[in-house]
């Protein structure tokens, strides 16, 4: 499971009438809602033809005012993840969108997918769709969790940040060593070339200390360094980065508008195949709180310079 975690939900969850009550519709919308916008994102299915997101235009079905309030959070926390369609049909029943899902599933692995305890009957064989007031009795949904142990190595790396670095509006690095001139964060500079970006340019900051680390303990060019490491790689893919160097500080962070998560051993990588480390997803006070931290209005360290590459 990952840090992340990426959904897909049928219109029926949000609709009044599949719920004996609306008080038990409330019940549950209220409980995905604090799970959602904490550690996932909702996939916004065919959203080249037609878009899950446009069923909610439609005034013919009664769809709970939490529901919809819901919708307007995951817009605006940047929480709803496009995806072109899949199969050839445009759905029309719940059941459609479930098959789409599925299909979407197929071409990238999503963690789940809610609906209905209607339209869960027709789908009991797939252990992927839980009913909402199932979701406590679903595999996945018992599996998520804070923290994840990965080996050090670039794939891990990659599988865990993919959702983060393609959907993220602003992403922070933040790394004492970091050193693209160094073969053990070269995985850090394959990041940038190997998994797609999101399709507008995210703000993206690196922050380090001014210092190098063990045999590098001196003041070297940064700027000059970063420039001759990473240039080529940001240009091709059509971004920049800014970069801070600070006077000092220990702790190892990946900040992006979705999630916060600590890193023990920052972004950079070891040849031990046994070799691990444990990441874990930061609350949200405390991801904003880093975030602040490393502002350079925040006088929680003393900026040595600062510039943006390339």
């Amino acid at each position: 499971m990952a840090l992340l975690e990426e959904f897909a939900i049928t219109p029926d969850v949000f609709d009044i009438s599949f719920y004996s009550n609306e008080e038990v519709a409330d019940v549950h919308l209220k409980h995905l809602k604090e799970v959602i916008l904490n550690e996932a994102l909702v996939r916004d299915l065919r959203k080249d033809k037609g878009s899950w997101t446009n069923v909610f235009n439609s005034q013919d079905r009664p769809w709970h005012k939490r529901g919809l309030e819901l919708l307007k959070k995951l817009a605006v926390q940047n929480r709803i993840c496009s995806f072109d369609a899949i199969l050839a049909q445009d759905p029309v029943r719940d059941e459609d969108w479930c098959d789409e899902a599925l299909a979407s599933h197929s071409r990238i692995p999503l963690t789940g997918i809610l609906t209905s305890s209607s339209l869960a009957k027709s789908f009991k064989d797939n252990p992927l769709v839980s009913s909402i007031d199932r979701l406590p009795n679903a595999r996945w949904w018992q599996n998520r969790s804070p923290s994840i142990r990965l080996k050090r190595i670039l794939k891990d790396y990659q599988d865990n940040l993919r959702v983060i670095l393609q959907h993220s509006r602003s992403i922070m690095f933040i790394d004492p060593h970091l050193d693209p001139g160094l073969p053990r964060y070269n995985a850090f500079t394959t990041l940038f070339s190997s998994i797609p970006l999101h399709r507008c340019a995210p703000l993206i900051e690196i922050h380090r200390v001014c210092t190098g680390s063990g045999k590098n303990c001196s003041f070297p060019d940064w700027k000059k360094r970063f420039q001759e490491s990473l240039s080529k790689t940001l240009t091709k893919s059509g971004h920049s980065a800014e970069v801070f160097i600070w006077d000092g500080f220990h702790d190892r962070y990946l900040i992006s508008d979705l999630v916060g998560i600590s890193l023990p051993y920052g972004f950079d990588t070891t040849l031990s195949p046994n070799n691990k480390t444990t990441w874990t997803r930061l609350g949200r006070s405390d991801r904003d709180d880093v975030q602040r931290e490393f502002d350079e209005a925040s006088n929680a360290h003393k900026l040595r310079d600062k510039f943006i590459i390339p």
